[in-house]
């Protein structure tokens, strides 16, 4: 019996949607910049696509790659990644990269015009956030960030603290109450 294809289940289960349950398939997570949101307050996020070299990719696939001195800029209307350290490839030849050039980021028009607009505020700067392959290609999240002083991460840090004590408690009191 013939089923047109339309009908047919899809097989893999849950291929065509990510862990957040977005449109796109699932991200796997190269380099994430954690001291990023600690020293930022993160106001907006961009999924940027990046240009890249085959030595750049396969050494990204080996994730060894560091995002902690990285930054974003705007130059003549492109938005461009610095300072995100992408060691050569172990097995590359004369064809290797040099590890700390700057990579050209991949973003609509409107999203560079208002990033650069933006950017030009005091106390603003763009950061990257996290390296990962969405559906085999690398993207880089980036986001419009202001500085935190040093009491909001101190804040930030007691109130994270305060969650995880009471997380604790909670989970202690219904383990008591079960057994008890």
């Amino acid at each position: 019996m013939y089923v047109p294809k339309e009908s047919q289940p899809k097989q893999g289960g849950a291929a065509g949607k990510s862990k957040d349950g977005e449109k796109g398939g699932k991200r796997k997570i190269v380099a994430q910049n954690k001291k990023a949101r600690h020293d930022y307050a993160i106001i907006d996020t961009y999924e940027a696509g990046l240009v890249l070299t085959g030595t750049e990719v396969k050494s990204l696939r080996q994730g060894r790659t560091s995002l902690t001195d990285g930054f974003v800029q705007i130059d003549d209307g492109e938005a461009w990644l610095f300072n995100a350290h992408i060691p050569e490839y172990s097995q590359g030849s004369w064809t290797n990269h040099s590890a700390r050039r700057k990579r050209k980021l991949l973003l609509h028009r409107e999203e560079i015009d208002k990033l650069a607009v933006k950017s030009e505020e005091t106390g603003h700067t763009i950061v990257p956030l996290a390296l990962y392959f969405k559906d085999g290609r690398a993207k880089a999240e980036i986001a419009l960030a202001r500085g935190k002083k040093e009491y909001d991460k101190r804040q930030t840090l007691r109130e994270k603290q305060d969650r995880r004590e009471t997380d604790r408690a909670i989970a202690a009191a219904k383990r008591q109450q079960r057994d008890g």
